[in-house]
């Protein structure tokens, strides 16, 4: 399988190049998102069998005063890479979002499950879908929550250090999800890229850390993970107001990934520890 990567330095991307240096990996000065037509042109030039889209807009507040731009690199790129993609007869794998949904009740979402989308940024990971499965070719729309890794910005990093500067931090309590470690998503889109380079279906899945957690218990996690005696403190969304109203429930049902192929949820504590070595 040659395979053809957008993203370099996202968290995804930079686990795909730890299990996949031989693959070819397109930055932001070889293919920006914002430009939809350069990123379909570098697959119609590609040699690849395969093309998994690992970067995106991801800064959830800033979306909501540039929805456009959000839109252009999470929802119309995407659209014309799996066009490109379909044109060639090769699979396209693409990562998409908890957000799509309004966040409401206590059980997990199905992948079959009405989307509501609560922000802006949901909007534009909706709409990739969308332009993804009108595109009418062999791809897989991986929904996944709460990526974590020892790159980039993402909250074991911030906890750790905030952790390390203050002996209390007020974490929130009322959002539920499951931690997702980045290098578990790399090896599920490398193990379905195969698979559906050999004929199985694609479709929509859902792939999440487990067990499911708050983002104060999960804090706790990290905290004990590093040896830290930061504590910390439950509060209620409703004290940490952010621009972008985030979903109350982020829990993913994610069987139908597994059935597909064989990728169970991963235990996100042992990846934590992973985590916190090396970044310490």
């Amino acid at each position: 399988m040659t395979l053809l990567v957008f993203g370099k330095t996202g968290q995804v991307a930079r686990e795909l190049q730890r299990l996949l240096p031989q693959a070819h990996f397109l930055g932001r000065d070889q293919a920006d998102l914002s430009d939809p037509a350069a990123c379909a042109a570098a697959i119609a030039a590609s040699d690849a069998t395969a093309v998994i889209n690992a970067a995106a807009w991801t800064a959830v507040d800033k979306a909501e005063t540039d929805e456009a731009a959000a839109t252009m690199v999470n929802g119309t790129a995407p659209a014309a890479m799996a066009q490109a993609a379909a044109a060639k007869g090769i699979p396209f794998l693409h990562i998409s979002t908890d957000y799509v949904f309004d966040g409401q009740g206590d059980q997990p979402f199905a992948p079959g499950h009405p989307t509501a989308p609560l922000n802006a940024y949901g909007r534009s990971k909706l709409a990739g879908e969308q332009g993804v499965r009108a595109a009418g070719g062999s791809h897989l729309i991986l929904r996944t929550s709460w990526v974590v890794s020892a790159h980039g910005a993402n909250f074991v990093k911030t906890m750790l250090r905030l952790g390390r500067e203050r002996q209390s931090l007020n974490v929130v309590a009322d959002q539920i999800g499951g931690p997702t470690p980045a290098a578990a998503i790399a090896r599920t889109l490398v193990t379905a890229a195969q698979a559906m380079r050999d004929g199985a279906q694609g479709g929509t899945h859902h792939f999440a850390g487990a067990p499911d957690a708050s983002w104060a218990d999960f804090a706790r996690a990290i905290m004990a993970k590093a040896g830290l005696s930061c504590q910390i403190r439950d509060i209620p969304t409703a004290d940490y107001p952010t621009p972008a109203r985030r979903p109350m429930n982020s829990r993913l049902d994610c069987s139908t990934l597994t059935a597909a192929f064989g990728m169970a949820r991963p235990d996100w504590r042992s990846d934590l520890t992973d985590i916190v070595k090396e970044l310490s």
